[in-house]
């Protein structure tokens, strides 16, 4: 700056003294006379000024040209010069252009002119960081993996972009199901950048998918460190996470961690059922049946299941059916009016042989939700009062005919699983099992099967009693099961017994009714 400074005034100063002189000799009017090598020339003033720019300009002319040969003389030897700059600008120009075309035809799906244009931005521009990935793009479109590949490991050599080319070598591994590669891939792509969104998403879903549960607790954590997941869901994931690893240790025959860490994931998520239910479980065996219930109480609370109902009755399995019922009210009276309360309720009276009280507990589902659960119970109250067996057989047709009920359903793909699991095993979910009824309740029957009330018997239609809403003397739990006298028969093998047609005589012509 102070040197372009001095130029600019040494420059207006020559100026502006030639400009003076030129004056002082256009007003004194006097020849001037120049002696040289015995020769006198005499020049007006006018002369002398324009000789005098002359030479100026002729000095300037020698300076520029010896300039010019000593610039290319720098240039020939390589040295960097304004020409050698001005090439390489020209070139630098040429090569973003061409860079620029390629992403512009890898992004337009034409692998050809994109291959063609990165080869030309390689050579002009001499920069790999910013070539080879659009080269490796350009290649993958292409089908050339190979050289996808190539460029990747390119890519490899430089630390800025290091993580870049694991990342593509990660993905290319992934689409060639090398899964074990990949999530060696995925660790190191980690470990650059531990706050990469698509990295800590494709670790966490291989760890969970091999069963490292450990590995993918850590990158949970990460998640919710960077902020890409709320406290809430963090606490539901990482006790499905802990959940499993718990699982493991059990297999592994470890159950004091398989305790510790089931008691962890209950308390991380009281409301996920298997881990309330392992958690029990695991203060049974410890000898605390009191931890035991607090734990499936509050789960219970949370959403009734009969995985917690199971495990309630295992703290006391030796008790008789009455003393079940009793204890159970502790549980009943939580949540008196859900529907697996009622289910729950119906069935400890059916161990018990209170029918009418299973009945009113039952009350108006036959009609409002009519489950294969609530027609299998209805029967088991219709054999438990004496009823004919047509009419046990109608309950039983109408079980096989009648939805399932809430069952282990994947929110993402709809699959129904048999029991919970972390992944799904049809979509690899993750943590996208509901207990809920699935979407389509109701299936097509081979066979003509939706007639088979008509043929096995018509299930007698019972008025509920006026007090169905009082609550029922000690109600408690066992997983249901009738008397021997009063046995449910598996709705699979009602289609077998002898047929018995059941009509209705109120209705026209004598028709059979379909329940």
């Amino acid at each position: 700056m102070l040197w372009s400074f001095i130029k600019v005034a040494v420059f207006f100063i020559l100026v502006a003294a030639i400009t003076l002189g030129a004056m002082q000799l256009l007003e004194s009017g006097e020849a001037i006379r120049i002696t040289a090598m015995n020769t006198e020339f005499t020049l007006s003033p006018l002369m002398a000024v324009i000789g005098v720019l002359l030479i100026f300009v002729a000095v300037w002319l020698t300076i520029r040209i010896v300039g010019l040969i000593v610039a290319l003389l720098r240039f020939l030897n390589g040295d960097e010069t304004a020409l050698s700059r001005y090439f390489d600008r020209n070139r630098e120009r040429k090569g973003y252009q061409a860079l620029s075309d390629a992403i512009l035809a890898t992004a337009a799906g034409d692998p050809k002119q994109a291959t063609s244009s990165v080869k030309k931005a390689e050579r002009l521009l001499q920069k790999p960081q910013v070539t080879q990935l659009v080269a490796a793009q350009a290649h993958e479109m292409a089908g050339d993996t190979k050289n996808a590949t190539d460029s990747y490991k390119v890519l490899l050599t430089d630390d800025r972009t290091r993580f870049v080319g694991i990342r593509g070598l990660m993905r290319q591994k992934l689409a060639e199901g090398d899964t074990d590669t990949a999530m060696k891939l995925a660790e190191k792509a980690w470990r650059l950048k531990p706050g990469n969104v698509e990295v800590q998403d494709t670790l966490l879903k291989l760890s969970t998918e091999k069963g490292q549960w450990a590995d993918a607790r850590k990158v949970l954590k990460s998640k919710r460190a960077t902020g890409e997941l709320p406290k809430d869901l963090h606490k539901r994931r990482d006790a499905v996470l802990a959940l499993q690893e718990a699982k493991v240790v059990l297999d592994e025959g470890a159950s004091i961690e398989a305790q510790e860490a089931a008691i962890a994931a209950n308390k991380s998520s009281p409301d996920l059922i298997p881990a309330a239910a392992m958690a029990a479980r695991t203060y049974i065996a410890k000898e605390k049946p009191k931890a035991a219930i607090r734990v499936i109480k509050k789960a219970w609370e949370a959403q009734p299941h009969p995985d917690l109902a199971t495990v309630f009755a295992e703290i006391e399995p030796t008790e008789d059916a009455q003393a079940r019922l009793k204890r159970f009210q502790k549980l009943l009276v939580l949540r008196p009016d859900h529907e697996e309360t009622r289910l729950l309720k119906a069935e400890l009276n059916i161990a018990a042989e209170n029918f009418p009280e299973a009945r009113r507990a039952i009350g108006d589902l036959a009609q409002t939700h009519p489950t294969a659960r609530v027609m299998a119970i209805l029967a088991a109250i219709e054999r438990g009062e004496g009823a004919d067996d047509a009419v046990v057989r109608g309950w039983l047709a109408r079980a096989l005919s009648a939805p399932r009920g809430p069952q282990w359903c994947c929110d993402k793909c709809q699959t129904i699983q048999p029991e919970w699991m972390p992944i799904c095993d049809n979509c690899g979910g993750f943590d996208t099992l509901t207990w809920r009824e699935p979407t389509k309740t109701e299936q097509p029957l081979p066979h003509g099967a939706e007639m088979l009330p008509v043929i096995v018997g018509q299930p007698a239609v019972t008025p509920v009693s006026q007090d169905i809403s009082e609550p029922a003397p000690n109600a408690s739990k066992a997983p249901a099961a009738a008397p021997e006298d009063a046995e449910i028969v598996d709705p699979v093998g009602a289609a077998t017994v002898a047929p018995t047609i059941v009509t209705d005589t109120e209705t026209e012509g004598a028709k059979p009714k379909v329940v």
